[in-house]
């Protein structure tokens, strides 16, 4: 058997998260042209859909113009002649209006609800499929809430704009157009009375505007943040619990969601401020109208019915305005969360196929290290230097040292959870980066110190790397790993529906499950990176019985610092600091009476 090293000096660097995920957001544009061209693709498999939606909104928008100028010809034609069939005609008009206006209107929303709610899950598709080809360096960085609240609250918000939010604001300025040319048409002096307001308005909707930007960019930050804190504190609520931290945890999430309450306030302010002025200048239009109008209908410069369609057209005059200016809201909010939402879709995948990648279709299991040099982040210390390393195929290879000594690294490069920064990591003398991810770890299982179960049946836990298995091999796979005798003690066996965190199984029997999990998937080379931690004496032999099962004929890299767990590795590396200190047999290390007899001293001592 050969083995060669060279020098390392590994460390895996500490999970670091961002704080708040606005930290180092960018301030926006008002409108922002990508954010809008690039949602906009996600509305063109439905272009018919929203063209029928836009068909219906033109109707209604035409319906809310008809029923003032009813009402004026109600007046001047019927009423005030004493026209009582005529009447009855027009309120006849006037009620198929309203009916057609009616349902109109529900189909539009129903269309656009429909488009809308397919956008959504198109969009949160895309994501969630980023999310899981970026390298696991995103994950480690990333609050996990932050994420979530991208996928969830800003789409939602883009959704609300580039579904819904198109066609109102196609349908409010197509009823503001039509209601000046009519109010023209009908009497231009009033017309232009009323619009006196019109300047003001534009005013109010400029100085609103430029308030409103940097306040609404802000919400989505701390709404973010807020999420962030709190998936954070749930997933470490044992840990709050077992430290006495309530108070303080409390303390810390108060003062996110006061920031969050501010912000949204804030905003919300500018709203509440803005559509009363609206309003104010809706009424002082009324004013007008009334003023002017009765004037001119006592001089007889326009008839009473224009007067009464004056007004109708002034309430429906303002109504799409203060509707816009909702729009508006909604618009900052999402050009807000659209560059978010970009950024993420926008996250480049560093760990990627190659072009000619290729399929594995049978693994020996020989791994080579070839000038390995790797680092995190360029910001970080290099982590391994100039690697030089061997695993025979079907051989157990046993890392141990103290912890932050690189160990954990070597095997996140053997799965490729991370690419190398120099030279190159071989299975069966290929370069990883020239194999397809998918097919690489069809045959690469690690089983790890804290393995994770789904809120899933066991069954399905153990199915997950195997989907089309078997009940069959499923439990044997059970057996082989030493969980079905736990297993065939629950309620409801291989049915038992595990809790988020795998809670109600114990850490022993949740590695049990883990090895049970990679047993079934043969996979031929096993990381196995401390998977007897943490786990009572009894439980860690029926997982050596089960290990011994599992690595037989497979290449195995064990990393662990119980060395019971590694007495019978083929051979052994201890790193220190980032480089192989001492490598040999057991026995011979202990012979060496370096740095693994210490290790090993220390802790049978203690025992």
């Amino acid at each position: 058997m050969s083995f060669s090293i060279g020098s390392s000096s590994a460390g895996m660097g500490p999970r670091s998260v961002l704080e708040h995920f606005g930290s180092n957001q960018r301030e926006g544009e008002m409108f922002n042209r990508e954010v809008v061209t690039r949602m906009l693709q996600y509305l063109k498999p439905y272009r018919w859909r929203m063209v029928l939606a836009l068909f219906l909104t033109i109707v209604e928008s035409g319906l809310t113009l008809l029923s003032p100028y009813l009402l004026k010809e109600a007046t001047d034609n019927h009423i005030l002649t004493g026209d009582f069939p005529g009447l009855v005609r027009i309120a006849i008009y006037l009620g198929l209006t309203f009916i057609g206006l009616y349902f109109v209107s529900a189909a539009q929303r129903y269309v656009v609800s429909w488009v809308g709610q397919r956008m959504l899950a198109k969009l949160r598709s895309d994501l969630f499929r980023h999310l899981q080809r970026l390298q696991q360096g995103y994950h480690d960085r990333n609050i996990v809430g932050v994420t979530v609240s991208r996928v969830i609250n800003d789409v939602a918000e883009i959704n609300e704009l580039f579904s819904q939010g198109v066609i109102t604001l196609i349908g409010d300025l197509l009823v503001l157009i039509g209601i000046i040319v009519v109010m023209l048409t009908m009497s231009p002096k009033l017309a232009l009375l009323t619009f006196i307001v019109i300047p003001l308005m534009l005013l109010a909707t400029w100085i609103f505007s430029r308030q409103a930007k940097k306040a609404f960019r802000e919400t989505r930050s701390k709404v973010a943040a807020v999420v962030g804190d709190l998936a954070e504190d749930i997933s470490g609520m044992r840990v709050i619990q077992a430290f006495a931290q309530e108070k303080a945890s409390q303390e810390r999430f108060d003062k996110v969601n006061v920031e969050n309450r501010n912000a949204y306030i804030n905003a919300m302010s500018l709203s509440f401020v803005f559509l009363p002025a609206i309003e104010f200048l809706g009424m002082l239009a009324t004013g007008i109208v009334l003023w002017f109008g009765g004037r001119f209908v006592i001089s007889e410069e326009v008839t009473l019915g224009v007067m009464v369609a004056f007004l109708s057209y002034v309430t429906r005059f303002f109504n799409p305005i203060q509707e816009l200016s909702r729009m508006y809201t909604t618009l900052q909010s999402a050009m807000a969360g659209g560059e978010q939402v970009l950024k993420l879709l926008d996250t480049p995948i560093e760990v990627a196929d190659d072009p000619d990648a290729i399929e594995l279709e049978e693994v020996v299991g020989k791994i080579d290290f070839e000038h390995v040099t790797f680092q995190y982040r360029q910001d970080t210390p290099t982590v391994l230097d100039d690697i030089i390393l061997t695993i025979p195929p079907r051989k157990m290879v046993a890392i141990v040292g103290p912890t932050g000594a690189g160990k954990t690294t070597v095997a996140n490069l053997v799965a490729r959870f991370y690419d190398v920064t120099e030279g190159a990591v071989l299975l069966d003398g290929v370069d990883l980066r020239k194999i397809k991810q998918r097919s690489l770890r069809q045959f690469v299982r690690i089983v790890s110190q804290d393995p994770f179960l789904f809120s899933r049946t066991i069954e399905e836990n153990i199915r997950y790397g195997k989907p089309d298995a078997s009940e069959e091999e499923i439990i044997n796979a059970a057996k082989m790993g030493n969980a079905h005798g736990f297993i065939s003690n629950l309620p409801d066996g291989y049915q038992t529906r595990i809790h988020e965190g795998g809670v109600n199984l114990s850490v022993g029997q949740r590695q049990l499950l883990a090895i049970a999990r990679a047993i079934l998937t043969n996979p031929r080379v096993l990381i196995l990176d401390e998977a007897t931690a943490n786990i009572d004496t009894i439980t860690e032999v029926l997982i050596q019985q089960a290990l011994e099962r599992l690595l037989f004929e497979r290449t195995a890299i064990v990393i662990a610092h119980r060395l019971s767990t590694v007495r019978k590795a083929d051979w052994i590396y201890v790193i220190d600091q980032g480089r192989i200190r001492e490598q040999g047999t057991h026995a011979d290390l202990l012979a060496q009476q370096g740095m693994y007899y210490d290790l090993h001293e220390r802790q049978f001592m203690g025992e």
